[in-house]
């Protein structure tokens, strides 16, 4: 509930001070951010919404009746912004052609407006307890997998399941909050949960980051990725596995399909050198990846590749084709010297 401090910037904020507004709000930003980029998928679009939630709560605030805390009250706003903006996205831009050959995916899925969060915008995660109804711990539910899976539900199961099963929300507060019935709610979760697993049937734990055995894993993907050894990649990954290539709409799951589309990618390079450079993204290790022009001798980025770790594995690949999604996570993306990039660990 409001403390005496917080009831005290709310009357001022109700009576215009804009200061006080921000000081009782600006702690929540973080986590009602990516609260938005968990249901819209893409950072852009998070930040839209959450600005769009910000302007709703400084003009609506003296609705606010404080029958539930300022933090719930945010959330509300901010679901239904994003529900608004769900529906609004039924026109996106066409995914891609592929500039060469490609095997038969196992699936297209138009998730092509995915993209990645940066670590050093996670500042608020270890400030944010999650209620006490949560199921997925707080890494699970910031990996780049978990949000693909999410794009796959519907608007009001992605909704329901966020509210309940990572923020912790009970059912009667995520009812008020969507304008449903409890007993709604517990239908579109069982169907999101039901839909989650399908999608993630390996529950194995990944390496702790910077652990280790974490930089084991990602010395030996490094070294045959370097090495354009698909076969050293793919004894890497999970049965289970997926390759994803946003904004591209194909997907390839298992190590035979992900084996064939990496080759197919390594035949269309010609043997070009790469060289990456490592960060971190959704909580998760990533590596920008770069090719040698042959005649510069620059290092051009390609695309940022994100890995999700599952015990001493690879449980997916997520390839974000194309510089725009480096630079969102601080790495360089004009050509540079290639010696700048020469070691990747």
């Amino acid at each position: 509930m409001l403390t005496t401090m917080d009831t005290t910037l709310l009357e001022r904020a109700t009576h215009g001070d804009q200061a006080a507004f921000a000081q009782v709000t600006n702690p929540l930003r973080g986590e009602l951010e990516f609260h938005c980029y968990r249901m819209l998928g893409s950072r852009q679009d998070a930040e839209d919404a959450l600005q769009e939630t910000m302007l709703a709560a400084w003009r609506g605030l003296a609705s606010f009746e404080r029958r539930s805390s300022l933090r719930t009250w945010l959330y509300r706003i901010a679901t239904n912004r994003c529900m608004n903006a769900l529906r609004d996205a039924s026109r996106r831009p066409a995914p891609p052609t592929a500039p060469f050959p490609i095997p038969e995916p196992t699936r297209r899925e138009d998730i092509t407006w995915l993209e990645p969060y940066p670590d050093d915008r996670l500042g608020w995660l270890g400030d944010s307890a999650p209620g006490p109804e949560a199921r997925y711990e707080a890494r699970e539910a910031v990996e780049i997998t978990f949000i693909a899976a999410l794009q796959r539900l519907s608007g009001s199961q992605r909704a329901v399941l966020v509210l309940r099963d990572v923020l912790g929300f009970h059912a009667d507060e995520t009812a008020a909050m969507l304008d449903t019935t409890v007993d709604a709610v517990k239908s579109a979760l069982k169907r999101a949960r039901a839909a989650l697993e399908r999608e993630s049937p390996e529950k194995l734990r990944p390496p702790a980051p910077q652990s280790e055995q974490e930089r084991e894993l990602l010395r030996r993907f490094t070294e045959a990725f370097l090495a354009d050894d698909v076969d050293g990649i793919v004894a890497l990954v999970t049965e289970h596995a997926w390759f994803r290539m946003p904004p591209a709409d194909v997907e390839y799951q298992g190590p035979a399909r992900i084996a064939a589309m990496l080759r197919a990618i390594v035949d269309y390079r010609g043997g070009q050198p790469m060289r990456m450079l490592p960060t971190r993204a959704n909580g998760q290790p990533a590596f920008g990846a770069y090719r040698i022009d042959p005649e510069s001798g620059l290092a051009v980025p390609v695309g940022l590749i994100l890995l999700t770790l599952t015990d001493r594995h690879v449980g997916a690949l997520t390839w974000f084709i194309g510089p725009a999604q480096m630079a969102a996570v601080g790495l360089p993306t004009d050509p540079l010297d290639a010696q700048l990039v020469s070691e990747p660990l």
